[in-house]
């Protein structure tokens, strides 16, 4: 039987880093041997699994990693640090820490698949730690894509600056179901939300994050920009829904043309804002990524 007529198969696997256990959620069709990896690098509320596997009621075609895994990918998503079933340490994590957790599942995946690259997509805040991943390590990269990659000024960012001191008080909060539909909202017409899939990632969100980790946020109103476009030397695609209140052109059209690889997109998907790949347009992002991770 050929792989693209057998389903698709889920394995877990941990990795040790700083003495820390980090999960890490694989899919594949068939057997993942041959195949080109990619990882999958969450943003700073939700974890791998919970982002890009949700399991819909009715609608299994919004998992990302079941899309890819049937397009002959070997696909993994890690949880950082303080995330879903990773270690949660004490104290703030920081945007530097991810970037570690990630070179280190790297390092495992490859030397477990037996490649030497890998193909990274990065969601929110995970464009910050897999930027500064890609910079330092641009050699393990063949090729990259930031989805909703957010800048300093961005609408939603401005928004969040009111709760600054209650993100440095405490290094992990407490989001309830309905705390999580917010992200659906903001910037974004109603028009493009599926409440059947809101209440999905709600359900889940709440259900793995037990409290969420306030680090990132604080790094993310203090500290941007943490990633230098000069130093992304790999072929890296940009990617954001129309609606994206952390991403858009005026923000980041100064990052893409600094990019110096010449092997480069942007590219602006209609019907979906910052939770894009559970939106309405989240087909039109699925087959932008599989063309991008596809080319020769």
């Amino acid at each position: 039987m050929r792989d693209e007529e057998l389903p698709v198969q889920g394995t877990q696997h941990w990795v040790v880093q700083e003495g820390l256990r980090l999960f890490v959620w694989e899919k594949y069709q068939g057997s993942p041997q041959g195949k080109k990896v990619v990882v999958l690098a969450h943003g700073s509320a939700t974890a791998g699994r919970e982002s890009f596997d949700l399991k819909v009621p009715g609608q299994p075609e919004y998992s990302l990693m079941d899309f890819l895994a049937r397009r002959g990918f070997d696909v993994f998503a890690p949880d950082m640090r303080g995330f879903g079933s990773s270690t949660r340490p004490e104290g703030h994590i920081t945007t530097e820490q991810a970037a570690g957790d990630l070179n280190a599942v790297v390092d495992f995946i490859c030397k477990l698949r037996g490649v030497a690259q890998v193909q990274l997509l990065a969601w929110s805040w995970g464009t910050q730690y897999s930027g500064q991943f890609v910079m330092a390590h641009p050699q393990k990269v063949k090729r990259y894509a930031a989805y909703a990659q957010m800048h300093a000024q961005s609408p939603d960012l401005l928004a969040r600056r009111e709760r600054l001191a209650t993100f440095q008080r405490a290094p992990y909060i407490r989001i309830t179901e309905q705390g999580w539909k917010l992200r659906f909202k903001s910037m974004t017409p109603e028009a493009v939300n599926d409440p059947v899939v809101m209440d999905a990632f709600a359900r889940s969100a709440a259900l793995v994050e037990t409290k969420s980790p306030t680090g990132p946020q604080v790094d993310l109103l203090t500290r941007l920009p943490l990633v230098d476009p000069t130093r992304i030397t790999v072929p890296t695609l940009l990617i954001h829904g129309q609606h994206d209140d952390v991403a858009d052109l005026e923000g980041l059209l100064p990052f893409f043309k600094a990019l110096p690889n010449p092997d480069k997109q942007y590219v602006v998907v209609p019907d979906g804002g910052h939770m894009l790949h559970l939106q309405k347009g989240y087909a039109r992002l699925q087959h932008a990524v599989a063309s991008w991770f596809s080319a020769p």
